[in-house]
């Protein structure tokens, strides 16, 4: 992952993002190869794409095939861009990266509470997922359990996946009483 991290970091690095979360959501982009306009062709079907040169779009399309993350194929009259796979480990990495927890107007007054005993073989994903937890806000109960008050049921699940870990490893249980709870309270503001 270093490589595309580095990559990433790029002042063109939106344009990549853009790049790999539209084939991620679509699969394939397919262009027609007869346009002497491919990249104006790419670009007018993703409206928010005007902001950008089409030289830079053209210039990061050729970087990421470079870098073997996407694809381009010619079938008949037609151009395919997909994702290759690391193309799709890059575009997971990115969804794990802009992860987010969204508090809700009301708060339903449970607790979710993240306990993990993962092996020190697998200490990286430890070490990462530790670090995720703290990013999403979560509050440290003890040594490997870990607080939320809002929904995470989707966010732990894809964290989970993208370390390849099981429920046996990871575990989010959903309470409505954890005892005195006023310094969660305080912490979270609710």
């Amino acid at each position: 992952m270093t490589k595309y991290k580095y990559y990433l970091r790029k002042p063109k690095s939106e344009i990549a993002k853009d790049l790999i979360c539209a084939l991620a959501a679509t699969g394939v982009i397919c262009i027609a190869a007869t346009s002497p306009y491919f990249t104006v062709n790419l670009m007018r079907g993703i409206k928010h794409w005007k902001k950008y040169k089409k030289r830079n779009v053209a210039n990061n399309l050729a970087r990421l095939r470079k870098l073997g993350c996407i694809e381009t194929k010619m079938v008949g009259r037609q151009i395919y861009i997909s994702l290759t796979g690391e193309g799709r480990k890059l575009a997971n990495w990115m969804q794990v990266d802009s992860l987010k927890i969204t508090p809700p107007k009301k708060w339903d007054k449970k607790w979710r509470l993240v306990i993990f005993d993962i092996s020190q073989l697998k200490k990286f994903y430890r070490e990462f997922f530790r670090g995720k937890l703290k990013e999403l806000g979560f509050c440290q109960l003890q040594k490997s359990v870990w607080a939320h008050p809002f929904n995470c049921d989707d966010e732990i699940q894809l964290l989970r996946d993208f370390c390849g870990l099981g429920e046996k490893e990871i575990r989010l249980i959903i309470s409505d009483n954890i005892g005195n709870d006023k310094e969660l309270r305080d912490y979270f503001k609710i």
